[in-house]
This record gives C-alpha cells, structure tokens and sequence, in this order.
C-alpha cells in the first residue's frame, strides 16, 4: 500500500529531475525498522516505524547528489534510520528526572532483597528511600507504564536518550533480543516471578495472560484502577531487580 501510493506521484532529486524509484527501496525501509522494533520493547509499532522511515526515504531521495561518490542505499540508510531515531525520541514521554526516580526505586528494592531476604514490603521499601508510604506509592504512580526493558539498559545509564538510541540501533551493541531468547534469562525470569509476592504476582497473571485491563484486576482485587498500576509498576520493579545483571 505504501509503495503504491507513493509510485503514482514520482520524485524529484536534488537538482529537480525525475530520480530515483523509491519504491525500489522500501524493501530496505522495512529491513531496517525490522530490525531496530527487534531491539525495542513490544509497545513500538513496526508499522509506524516503516511509515516514518518511508518519509526518510523519500526526503532522502530529494536530497541525494550521485557527485559526493557516496550511494544512494547507504546514504538513504542514515536518513531513514534518522528519522526513526526522531520518532522514538518523539515517543519518549517519560522524562528524565522520572527515569532516574524508577531507577532509584529499583535499587532500593535490590538492596532490600539482599539485606532482607525477602521481598520487601511497600513499607520497607519507602522507608529505605527515606519517603512515606504515600509518597512512595505517588512516586510508582509516576512511574506508570515503564517496562521491563528500557532503551537506557543499552547503553551507559548517565547517557541521553539519543545516545542510549544510538546504541540500540547498532549492530554491535548489545541485542536485547538475544537476551530474552536466551535460556538462562527466561530460567531467573521464571524464577524472579516465582519469588513475586502474592498479590503482585496475581496482577501479572492477570493482566498479561489474561489480558484483564487494569480497572477489571481492580474489581477482582477490590482496589482501585490506580492502585492496580501501582501495585504493577513494583511487580516490574521488583523483577528488574532480580534481572540487573542481565540488563
């Protein structure tokens, strides 16, 4: 449907002449969003990503001179690549300060873990962070909708996002993929869930496999929609804790 659409009205290069078919290169469009989606989490639509890198292509093909002795393929890459790179950033709603908050989190409950033993308690956990319970629980309220994976786990944690993008990206860097495919990550993954505590290991049951919405494991439960999210936030919190050597 894209490469349709976009034949039947022609492009121009550079110097305003008819050039190259882009339609020839959306194949190469498609190649690369499969295979940054591949190091992404699960919520980044390859679809979107192949419309944005269609519209890369096309500016690309607009901007192309053959006299700089570079090729088209590889100079379309970088900008298709750009300008999915743009979108992602574009995406990032969770600002940093919320990051570094999640993080902190996170750590916490890692340092509870193995000072206790157990997991710990809303109650231990805010007390280590030197926060009352309700700020705490406020503080996973903002923390709503992070994932088990981020960008930032591939790459240095005091980087910016575009770094953290850039690294996803290249092929040589680390292949969050290869990490979920691997055997021992699925066995501690298993394991961590195990060790969830009751309640937080229902919510996860519920909502991803049995793909309850967060206001229906409210009902279930007999809490509210918002301390569903909470109580879903730590769940990912508590397993990133476990995981931290393999993130």
């Amino acid at each position: 449907m894209i490469a349709g659409s976009y034949k039947r009205s022609g492009y121009l290069s550079a110097s305003g002449e008819i050039g190259i078919d882009v339609t020839e290169y959306v194949p190469l469009v498609k190649k690369l969003a499969g295979i940054l989606v591949a190091r992404l989490p699960a919520s980044i639509d390859i679809d979107d990503m192949v419309q944005v890198g269609v519209i890369g292509l096309i500016d690309a093909a607009r901007q192309f001179d053959p006299g700089q002795g570079v090729q088209f393929e590889t100079f379309a890459s970088q900008r298709v690549r750009g300008a999915m790179l743009d979108e992602l950033r574009r995406q990032d709603w969770m600002p940093r300060h919320v990051r570094r908050q999640a993080r902190q989190i996170e750590e916490a409950v890692a340092r509870l873990e193995h000072r206790l033993g157990h997991a710990p308690l809303d109650s231990e956990i805010a007390a280590e962070m030197n926060l009352s319970l309700d700020a705490y629980q406020d503080a996973l309220g903002d923390c709503k909708g992070m994932s088990l994976l981020h960008f930032e786990d591939f790459g240095d944690a005091d980087e910016g996002v575009a770094d953290a993008l850039a690294n996803i990206i290249d092929p040589q860097s680390p292949d969050p993929l290869g990490t979920l495919a691997d055997s021992g990550f699925r066995q501690d993954l298993i394991a961590a869930i195990g060790q969830l505590p009751e309640r937080d290991r229902l919510v996860m049951a519920l909502y991803y496999e049995q793909d309850l919405n967060l206001k229906e494991i409210g009902a279930v439960l007999g809490v509210s929609e918002s301390r569903v999210s909470q109580l879903h936030t730590q769940a990912i919190v508590r397993l990133r804790a476990h995981l931290r050597d393999w993130l």
